[in-house]
């Protein structure tokens, strides 16, 4: 999305009109796009912030970054490790990291997305609720049914 709003910021920005006009692009003018360096002459943003500022200098932030980080990695490797060994161990760490992991993503999405604080609030409740039910659910499955690993195997066997 940032490389998105960049290029239109050259198409669109008072500087983009100088880069249309050209007939070739200068390499000074792509390699300072592409390094966030100023270039004489240049008038468009060079810095996107990604994050909120309420949080920019916070500590609980960075670890919940970190965190996020951490998971999608344990899943990158978790996945597999359920492949060849699949296990009551295994179903209930998958079930706890999926649950996780959506958790956090659709809290971004409401985050992003829902724009007033009391609907925000509602938002998060409700995701909340519905990783927490998910969570459970996916454990109930373990409990008294074949499990994740298991069920997805047989799904591939179809």
């Amino acid at each position: 999305m940032a490389c998105i709003w960049r290029l239109s910021v050259l198409c669109g920005a008072q500087g983009g009109r100088v880069l249309l006009r050209s007939p070739v692009v200068r390499p000074a003018h792509v390699s300072a796009f592409l390094q966030d360096r100023p270039t004489p002459g240049w008038c468009g943003t060079q810095h996107i912030h990604l994050s909120p500022s309420r949080h920019s200098g916070s500590k609980a932030a960075s670890l919940h970054w970190t965190g996020e980080r951490v998971v999608s990695v344990l899943l990158l490797g978790l996945l597999p490790a359920a492949y060849l060994n699949p296990s009551s161990a295994m179903d209930y760490s998958l079930a706890a990291v999926l649950t996780l992991h959506s958790h956090w993503g659709l809290g971004q999405v409401a985050t992003d997305y829902v724009q007033a604080s009391t609907l925000q609030k509602a938002a998060k409740a409700g995701i909340l609720a519905l990783s927490a039910l998910t969570f459970a659910g996916l454990c109930y499955f373990n409990y008294h049914d074949v499990g994740i690993c298991k069920a997805v195997a047989m799904l591939w066997k179809l």
